[in-house]
């Protein structure tokens, strides 16, 4: 750093420090009433004692979601805004290519009434949806919890197997293969449509494709975004006719496109005969 850089550097630092001073000043002439705002301690990955989350470096964990002690995340799974996953007192583990959406929890139980000491084990391609709750369960690979359902203590949903959106299955209850349970308390309602099994497994790959999305949305830095505010301002849609009049065409830069496999009604480029 040359004399230059230390000048204003030294400059900043001045500048900085009476600020706090002038902070701490007016916090003194508020009295009682004063509001003294503290950084956020939220953590995404957080150990607990010698237990440490560990998450493929293909996952996405979104930014507001905790991973807390004992967890596994495999590859290419998305663990959306708002999820919490605590392994404190046993151990959590997700499988690849899974998805547990936004608000879900998803904890662990080390004693209940039935004495049984119970990890929750989520397979691969499984899709549990938004604001579900999965205690000390094992939900199969290709599975489907639907959104706000909770499953309890010692529950076994089989591959293949959905679980209705609001349902609650009681403890130790099993979902056999190739059915859909819901109520509450869950009941059998009826067997899985052929499109409904292929749903499951579209849906993993969906959400899939659309963690990534959002992975490389996260990753940007301030100068990325704030470049893509001014090319939305810039090249924002109006009406074709005042285009028109204007003589003016608009291109969307390739910044501001989705890529093909995020939206259903567009094909992929090439796939088209």
């Amino acid at each position: 750093m040359g004399s230059l850089g230390r000048a204003v550097y030294t400059v900043g630092f001045w500048i900085r420090e009476t600020g706090q001073a002038l902070d701490r000043l007016g916090c003194r002439l508020q009295g009682s009433y004063y509001f003294q705002e503290q950084l956020s301690t939220h953590r995404t990955l957080m150990n607990v004692f010698d237990k440490a989350p560990v998450v493929d470096k293909d996952a996405f964990v979104a930014p507001s979601a905790s991973i807390i002690g004992d967890v596994q995340v495999g590859r290419g799974s998305s663990i959306w805004y708002g999820c919490v996953l605590r392994g404190d007192v046993n151990s959590i583990s997700v499988g690849s290519g899974t998805n547990i959406q936004d608000n879900s929890l998803v904890h662990v139980a080390k004693s209940n009434l039935s004495g049984k000491v119970l990890p929750t084990i989520i397979g691969d391609n499984v899709t549990v949806g938004h604001s579900a709750i999965l205690h000390g369960c094992t939900v199969e690979d290709e599975a489907f919890v639907g959104m706000g359902a909770t499953l309890l203590d010692g529950v076994v949903v089989e591959k293949h197997a959905m679980v209705a959106a609001g349902a609650l299955v009681r403890q130790n209850m099993r979902i056999p293969s190739g059915e859909v349970w819901g109520g509450n308390p869950a009941k059998f309602l009826r067997k899985l449509t052929d499109a409904e099994t292929a749903f499951i497994c579209q849906s993993a790959t969906n959400y899939l494709n659309l963690a990534q999305v959002h992975a490389a949305e996260n990753a940007k830095s301030f100068d990325e975004i704030e470049f893509e505010k001014v090319l939305r301002k810039k090249f924002a849609r109006r009406d074709e006719d005042y285009d028109s009049m204007l003589g003016v065409v608009r291109e969307t830069p390739p910044e501001l496109i989705l890529p093909d496999n995020i939206l259903p009604d567009k094909a992929p480029k090439g796939s088209q005969q």
